[in-house]
């Protein structure tokens, strides 16, 4: 796929570097070079190559807001952030699924062999992350494990509200990356939806006082399709999702409208009243329990990506909306603005990553680009969250995940079978070469805010904040 730099992108101090990359489904490409930028390459820039001195959770001392004891956002000088629950200004810098990979008996005694215990493993793992610049970790994670640790990072859990349901309802399946529902209709107009998500964000209170849980995701890629309308016209007549579209149908057209009236207008507005039942639901749920913490939507990753009436009805209940970003070598600094223009919140990219051809790895699985070494990944890890940092509504990323995966493991979802996502193999050995570039962004995070904004200011100096 060819690369693209867009929107608010520095000038390149030498010439930037080439990178070849498989897009992904690899087998429908060509290998193709792609312009990357690294840290060392923005103009009038010096990295540094030490960690920076931060605050306990990361935070970056030298810019503070009103602190409030746990996470929130603001927005000033035109640009989004966190606020860490000492009042410091904070960008998210998390790794995904940061769990032992216990799949197969190769990986059991490789656990056993190098940690024995899982507050072992917690101890090696949370040292690996912050020696390497990662303040949090993304979904997926041993959060109870690693809670117990002695220098504890910002943490993201998933709570499943509608694959739960679904999953106890009956009718779900899986699909490689997430759970998949009778043609692609959730179940967000079943009467027993509701209940369930308030009993569920029960469990939220247990964490409701910890300042060191950033938010709360309440789902994994939900199917927010361009054509719901038509899924839902699609399921039997005894659904309760079919009765609601029908009803909606009746009440925009009249009672003897037809499916094949429906326009392209008809889709927008019914997928916006779908997002935005689910999402009233969801977040009075979690705030009922949990009324401290963010809410960070649930990990769009589709069609919505360009439909103006989901990102609507995601700001009009989340704090933050998230989003899992494939098939993009630079995220499109248009799309970015887009997300914050229409939900009226910042940003986080909750899934991104690169597979290296020298892991020896088959790598069919996943949507993340192939590259030919493990530097190369990390090169592009680079290059995108130079990407994000430029777009100045991005608060944060999880970089796509922890372990490789385990080619033993036949129980894992389809899309990690045999793929080297990891910053460590499925036996713990570290890949080097790739930490080593992510580390060097990671260190530069706040730096290079700073040195992206005087070069292009979004906004007066002076501007009051505004908080959320």
């Amino acid at each position: 796929m060819a690369a693209c730099i867009a929107g608010a992108v520095q000038a390149f101090a030498t010439e930037p570097l080439m990178v070849e990359a498989l897009a992904w489904p690899h087998e429908l490409h060509t290998w193709e070079s792609n312009r990357t930028r690294t840290v060392t390459c923005l103009e009038g820039y010096t990295p540094r190559t030490n960690a920076p001195r931060l605050d306990a959770y990361g935070g970056d001392p030298s810019r503070t807001a009103s602190a409030r004891g746990f996470f929130h956002t603001v927005k000033t000088g035109g640009r989004w952030w966190l606020v860490d629950p000492a009042g410091n200004l904070f960008i998210n810098v998390g790794l995904s699924g940061v769990s032992p990979s216990r799949g197969s008996g190769t990986t059991r005694a490789a656990f056993a062999r190098l940690f024995g215990s899982e507050q072992a493993w917690a101890d090696a793992a949370r040292g690996l992350l912050t020696r390497n610049g990662f303040n949090g970790t993304g979904a997926w994670s041993a959060d109870a494990a690693l809670a117990a640790t002695s220098n504890r990072l910002a943490y993201t859990p998933i709570w499943n509200f509608m694959s739960a349901y679904g999953k106890r309802r009956g009718g779900t399946h899986q699909q490689p990356g997430h759970t998949g529902y009778p043609h692609d209709a959730i179940f967000v107009f079943d009467p027993a939806f509701e209940a369930f998500a308030g009993e569920h964000a029960k469990q939220l209170a247990a964490h409701k006082d910890d300042p060191w849980l950033l938010g709360h995701f309440s789902d994994n890629e939900l199917p927010f399709k361009r054509n719901t309308i038509d899924n839902f016209l699609a399921l039997d007549t005894n659904e309760h999702g079919y009765a609601a579209a029908r009803h909606w149908l009746a009440r925009r057209h009249g009672t003897d409208a037809a499916p094949d009236t429906i326009t392209d207008e008809d889709r927008c507005a019914f997928l916006e009243c779908v997002a935005d039942r689910y999402f009233s639901i969801v977040s009075k749920a979690i705030r009922r329990h949990d009324p401290n913490h963010l809410y960070l939507g649930c990990r769009f990753y589709s069609d919505e990506k360009t439909i103006p009436a989901v990102f609507r009805a995601a700001g009009r209940h989340a704090d933050v909306v998230s989003v899992n970003l494939y098939l993009q070598w630079t995220p499109d600094a248009s799309w970015l603005a887009n997300w914050e223009r229409w939900s009226g919140k910042p940003v986080l990219i909750t899934e991104f990553y690169a597979k290296g051809v020298d892991s020896g790895m088959a790598n069919e699985s996943g949507a993340g680009f192939l590259v030919k070494t493990q530097r190369d990944r990390g090169l592009f890890y680079q290059n995108f969250t130079l990407g994000l940092l430029a777009s100045k509504v991005c608060v944060g990323w999880h970089l796509f995940k922890y372990a490789d995966n385990d080619p033993e493991n036949l129980s894992a979802d389809p899309s990690n079978r045999n793929s080297n996502k990891g910053i460590v193999t499925a036996c713990y050995d570290v890949h080097t070469p790739y930490v080593d570039e992510l580390r060097a962004l990671n260190w530069n995070v706040y730096d290079v805010i700073t040195h992206l904004d005087r070069a292009a200011p979004g906004a007066a100096a002076g501007d009051p904040p505004a908080a959320h």
